[in-house]
């Protein structure tokens, strides 16, 4: 069974940066694409942005493009979103999650993190 296990939430100035972390654990986990979403108070689930596990092609929503970038550390089933030039608009909830094939729908989910940005 694959669990994921989000952290590095936390509370930060609007201006500043933070890393959010996923880990993955269960054997032979090889996902086809991984991905982080965000639930605002009062908003639906949105989708930040997705990594191929194979390549590391990347995808952003509009909203975050050119301040957040996801890596990925294969080989610790590890993938990563690094905020930069935080605003209090990015508050939310960080869900990481993985597809297993192109196709798919996202399968796997994290618990969540929170993320607070204050003016």
């Amino acid at each position: 069974q694959v669990q994921l296990v989000e952290s590095g939430g936390g509370l930060v100035q609007a201006g500043g940066s933070l890393r959010l972390s996923c880990a993955a654990s269960g054997r032979s986990f090889s996902p086809y694409v991984m991905a982080w979403f965000r639930r605002a108070p009062g908003r639906e689930r949105e989708f930040v942005g997705s990594i191929r596990w194979s390549g590391g092609s990347t995808d952003y929503a509009a909203s975050v493009k050119g301040r957040f970038t996801i890596g990925t550390d294969n080989t610790k089933n590890t993938v990563y979103l690094q905020m930069n030039s935080l605003k209090p608009e990015d508050t939310a909830i960080y869900y990481c999650a993985a597809k297993m094939a192109e196709f798919s729908s996202y399968y796997y989910w994290g618990q969540g993190t929170q993320v607070t940005v204050s003016s």
